[in-house]
C-alpha cells in the first residue's frame, strides 16, 4: 500500500468516527457515509475542500 493511500484510509477512518454533533455542527439531512463530510472537515480544519480532496 502506498502513502497516499494509507493516508486516505487514516483520513476515512477519522471522519467516520464524528458526527457533526460532535463537532458544534447541525446534523442535517441523511447521510451517505457515516461521520463528517469532507467539506465539514475542511472547514473545521480552515482548508478548502480542494486541498483536503487532494491530501
Amino acid at each position: 500500500m502506498t502513502s497516499p493511500e494509507r493516508l486516505a484510509l487514516f483520513l476515512r477512518a477519522r471522519r467516520a468516527r464524528l458526527q457533526p454533533r460532535d463537532v458544534g455542527l447541525p446534523d442535517g439531512e441523511r447521510r451517505r457515509t457515516p461521520g463528517l463530510r469532507r467539506q465539514e472537515v475542511a472547514q473545521l480544519a480552515g482548508i478548502s475542500v480542494d486541498y483536503y480532496v487532494r491530501m
